[in-house]
């Protein structure tokens, strides 16, 4: 069994899905651990974390971080894609479609809190976006996951997701790269980390830029990213590649030494449904590609 199948075999007997091996089922661990096991053949290792999301769907439509907390909500994002992808399995339940509606109507009405714009904050502060807290400003990685799911779901054309598009090519750092999603602050071109990179390209799939930050974006990939690489950025920045044709030829090597890493380290379901998940490189089950419907 070579460290690929290692870690999905592990990730299927997991008693429970978190962030760290041992530690309490949260919502983006179980949602990301369910695609990676529906995508590997283990359908039936991924039914009960399925069936965790639904029973976690609050009337509204959302799901909090864990069992405990029903709130932020950004996590709803990724329970949509896992059932979006149930359905395409040997899983597809009419319950899956019913969670899916509730949980787009909710995540189309949640919408940052806009600024006006001011000479202190380099990025467009009246973007419209999402929040990783209701009622705050919108910010990089909840946006690209609320627009991964739209995509996934086929709604690319909503006005929800061309604002999501226009807010991630806006919050790009002019020298290429994604932080939390500041640009510049008092003239002060801040610096960029890899998972937001990773997961804003992953999420800009198939869109075209007219400026050239997706380039410079990928370049900064390109140059930071190693076998010495944190496991989820790496993954994220893998994925990220990946989804604009320049997944690398070192990230075969790259993710056999995180593998190792992480089940020597702490075999986290989080980390490990990643790993599965970047290991599919250039057809990776993350790479949005269906774009016609439109959400009333």
């Amino acid at each position: 069994m070579d460290f690929a199948d290692e870690g999905i075999a592990r990730l299927a007997a997991a008693k429970s899905i978190g962030y760290h091996f041992g530690a309490q089922d949260a919502a983006e661990p179980v949602a990301l651990s369910a695609i990676a096991l529906v995508v590997s053949g283990r359908e039936f290792s991924a039914a009960p974390l399925l069936q965790w999301l639904l029973e976690r769907q609050s009337t509204d439509g959302s799901l909090g971080i864990d069992a405990a907390d029903a709130t932020p909500g950004w996590p709803t994002a990724w329970a949509i894609i896992a059932w979006h992808k149930a359905q395409a399995s040997k899983l597809a339940d009419a319950k899956f479609d019913a969670a899916i509606a509730r949980g787009l109507e909710w995540l189309i009405g949640v919408e940052g809190e806009l600024i006006q714009r001011n000479d202190t904050t380099g990025h467009d502060t009246e973007i419209p976006g999402w929040p990783w807290v209701r009622g705050t400003h919108a910010w990089l990685e909840p946006t690209a996951l609320a627009l991964l799911a739209l995509k996934h779901t086929g709604h690319a054309a909503h006005v929800r997701a061309l604002d999501a598009v226009h807010l991630l090519y806006d919050r790009m750092l002019p020298g290429g790269g994604c932080n939390y999603g500041n640009t510049i602050i008092f003239g002060q071109e801040l610096r960029a980390h890899v998972q937001p990179t990773g997961l804003a390209l992953l999420a800009l799939a198939g869109e075209r830029d007219t400026t050239d930050r997706t380039s410079k974006s990928i370049d900064y990939l390109l140059g930071e990213l190693s076998a010495r690489t944190a496991t989820a950025s790496l993954c994220y920045g893998l994925l990220g590649l990946a989804a604009h044709g320049a997944f690398p030829a070192q990230a075969e090597q790259w993710l056999s030494a995180a593998t190792e890493r992480t089940l020597s380290r702490d075999p986290a379901p989080y980390k490990l449904a990643l790993l599965a998940l970047a290991r599919q490189g250039a057809v990776s089950s993350l790479i949005p590609t269906a774009f016609d419907e439109v959400l009333p």
